[in-house]
């Protein structure tokens, strides 16, 4: 975190919702950027790193639960309070199966939210994870990643493929799961792109002429193993 409290991304398709929560959280100590949209809120969460999300669960388009999923993937660290007008056991239950931290039924106070977001965020301090497999090394906490003694550099796609192979080292992950984890549910580019940033990933993991990692399961998908 940063001298603040913290970094609270608001994300909710009504302006007005966002901007009184914003006001209320900058007033509690936070530092608050906003999205009105799931493609605006992911832009914010790869480039400013918040530590939470307040995260309105109807919103047109990438729903709050579907960017709830991907958000989760690529940022377990953060923290996620969902906000919604249903207040259904099973509505709840769908959210943080979602992987949300808490869930909030409005209406609510300022002070009920910023009670809610304090509790998530303890619950959320930091916690080092360093992923290994065979002499590759993924340390989450420094955002570095090695082979052997070479660190290396990857961009911000690339990082974010290899922690979902390495977090699943050893299954088979199918390439339609990696996409949507990768780029989104909602993802519109071209089919190849994955195969694209699997070469993109073997040829930086591979360029001392290390043994191969990421292995092709024809059919089914790619796995990340030492050995196969």
């Amino acid at each position: 975190m940063d001298e603040r409290r913290g970094r609270i991304l608001v994300v909710d398709d009504d302006e007005g919702v966002t901007s009184i929560l914003a006001r209320g959280l900058r007033r509690e100590g936070y530092d608050v950027a906003t999205a009105l949209d799931a493609d605006r809120a992911l832009e914010t969460v790869r480039g400013w790193s918040p530590d939470a999300l307040v995260l309105d669960v109807v919103m047109p388009g990438t729903d709050g639960l579907a960017l709830c999923r991907i958000v989760r993937a690529e940022r377990p660290d953060v923290g996620i309070v969902l906000l919604t007008a249903k207040d259904g056991t099973l509505d709840q239950v769908a959210g943080l199966d979602a992987g949300a931290d808490d869930y909030l039924v409005k209406p609510f106070s300022l002070a009920i939210l910023a009670a809610h977001l304090r509790s998530v965020m303890r619950r959320r301090e930091p916690k080092a994870e360093l992923f290994r497999e065979g002499d590759l090394q993924v340390d989450m906490s420094a955002r570095r990643v090695r082979r052997g003694p070479r660190d290396i550099a990857l961009s911000s796609t690339e990082y974010r493929l290899l922690l979902q192979l390495v977090r699943g080292a050893g299954r088979v992950i199918p390439k339609k799961e990696l996409t949507e984890r990768v780029w989104g549910y909602d993802f519109g580019g071209s089919a190849n792109v994955l195969e694209v940033y699997i070469g993109y990933l073997r040829d930086k993991l591979e360029a001392a002429g290390e043994p191969r990692l990421i292995h092709t399961v024809r059919g089914a998908g790619y796995t990340l193993r030492a050995t196969l």
